[in-house]
C-alpha cells in the first residue's frame, strides 16, 4: 500500500474528535505487519473516551518518535465539499478530504517511510509513533496522557518529530523549532443598571472596560526574540448582554488572547497584565486560562538532521520558525527535543482540504532521509 492509498483509507474514517471511526485500528494493523508492538491507550478524564495509539519497534536507543493525530475538525456545512469530507478522491494530482494535510497525510507518510526504511536497513535503535485522537479539541486525554504512560513504561524517546503541516506554500519552506504560548483573559467590569436618560442614577461600566482594553491593546510587551515574533494581544469579544438601547448595562465583559514568545511565561504575563489594569485604579475582575507555554528546541544535531533531510529531497533549506497556532509539541518538549515537519497548511480546516500527491510522496522521502540520517 502506497502513501496515497493509506492516506485515503485514513481519511475515509470520519474521526472528528473524539471519535476514531477505525482510523487508529487501521494504522495499527499496518504497523503490526512491519513488526511494531502496538498499544491502544484510551483515556477519559473529561468524561468522554479519547483513543490513542503508541507503537514501537526496537527496544534499545537511540529512539526516534513520530508524534501526530488522527482526529480531525468537523467538516463544516453539508454539501459544500467537491467530493465529500470523508470520501477521498484524487483529481489533477491533488488528494481531497478532511485530514489530507492536517494530518493524516503525514501520519501515513511516516508509516510508509518506516516500512521502506525497515525493508532496506537493519534497525539499530527504536522507531515509535505516538498518535492521539485528542489534538483538535481539549488535548487533555491525548498526547499528554500518552507521554505519562510512556515514561512509566520505559518508552521516553531521545528525539521527536511531529508531522504537523509546517509549510505555507511548498515543501522545504519551514520547520517549526518551537511554538508561541497562548493565554486567554476574561475581563469583567461591574456597574449599575439604569435608564440612559437618568445616567446620574446609574453607573455605566463600558467606558471603564474600554479604557482597560485600550491599555492592554496599546501596550508593547516586547520586540520579539531570535526565533519568535513580538508578543501579540488580540481582543476577541466585547459584550454586555444588553438587548435594549435605552438601558445602561449592569456589567461589561471582554475576552482577549495573547500569543507570547520566550520572553514570557503564563505566570509572568498574568502579573504584567494585572499591573497594567491596576494602574487605572478601576475595579475589575479577571480570570485567566491557558495550557500552552512558549518553547524552543535550540539548534543542534536534531535540527541539523531535519534541515538536511528536507534539503536533500526538496532542494530548499527550510527556515526554522515558531509561528502559527499551538500543537502537541508543547507537551513533548518536556520529555525530549521536538521539531515539527510536515506538509502544506494552506487548506487546513477548510472546505476541500487537500494535499498534492507529489507532496505526500516527497514527505515519505523526507521522513525516510530523517531515519537514514538519524540512525547512521
Amino acid at each position: 500500500m502506497d502513501v496515497v492509498k493509506l492516506t485515503q483509507k485514513l481519511i475515509a474514517c470520519p474521526s472528528v474528535t473524539p471519535e476514531d471511526a477505525g482510523a487508529q485500528v487501521l494504522l495499527a494493523n499496518f504497523l503490526e505487519e512491519l513488526g511494531f508492538e502496538c498499544h491502544h491507550l484510551p483515556f477519559a478524564e473529561e468524561g468522554y473516551e479519547v483513543p490513542n495509539l503508541f507503537a514501537r519497534i526496537g527496544s534499545e536507543g537511540p529512539h526516534l518518535c513520530f508524534g501526530g493525530h488522527t482526529d480531525v475538525v468537523p467538516p463544516g456545512p453539508e454539501g459544500q465539499w467537491t467530493f465529500g469530507p470523508f470520501n477521498p478522491e484524487v483529481k489533477d494530482g491533488v488528494l481531497y478530504g478532511r485530514g489530507a494535510s492536517d494530518m493524516k497525510g503525514s501520519v501515513a507518510a511516516f508509516a510508509v517511510a518506516a516500512r521502506e526504511y525497515l525493508k532496506n536497513n537493519d534497525l539499530k535503535g527504536s522507531i515509535s509513533m505516538l498518535i492521539t485522537g485528542d489534538e483538535e479539541d481539549l488535548a487533555v486525554d491525548g498526547t499528554v496522557k500518552v507521554l505519562e504512560w510512556m515514561e512509566k513504561n520505559g518508552h521516553v524517546p531521545d528525539v521527536c518529530l511531529v508531522g504537523e503541516p509546517t509549510n505555507p506554500e511548498h515543501l522545504g519552506q519551514e520547520i517549526k523549532v518551537g511554538r508561541r504560548g497562548s493565554l486567554n483573559g476574561h475581563l469583567t467590569v461591574k456597574g449599575k443598571q439604569g435608564h440612559v436618560a437618568y445616567q446620574h442614577l446609574a453607573n455605566n461600566p463600558m467606558p471603564r472596560l474600554v479604557t482597560l482594553l485600550n491599555i492592554l491593546a496599546r501596550h508593547t510587551f516586547d520586540e520579539g526574540s531570535e526565533f519568535f515574533p513580538p508578543t501579540n494581544l488580540e481582543i476577541t469579544t466585547i459584550d454586555v448582554g444588553n438587548k435594549a438601547t435605552n438601558v445602561i448595562p449592569e456589567h461589561g465583559w471582554a475576552t482577549f488572547n495573547i500569543r507570547f514568545n520566550d520572553h514570557w511565561s503564563s505566570a509572568s504575563l498574568k502579573t504584567k497584565i494585572t499591573e497594567l489594569l491596576d494602574s487605572t485604579g478601576f475595579d475589575y475582575k479577571i480570570e485567566f486560562e491557558g495550557n500552552a507555554e512558549s518553547f524552543i528546541t535550540q539548534p543542534g544535531a536534531w535540527s541539523d538532521i531535519l534541515i538536511g533531510a528536507v534539503e536533500d529531497v526538496t532542494g530548499f533549506k527550510p527556515e526554522c520558525t515558531t509561528g502559527g497556532g499551538t500543537s502537541d509539541a508543547r507537551f513533548i518538549v518536556n520529555y525530549c527535543p521536538v521539531i515539527e515537519c510536515g506538509g502544506i497548511n494552506e487548506s487546513i480546516h477548510q472546505i476541500d482540504e487537500n494535499a498534492k500527491v507529489s507532496d505526500l510522496k516527497d514527505l515519505v522521502k523526507i521522513y525516510g532521509r530523517v531515519l537514514e540520517r538519524y540512525f547512521s
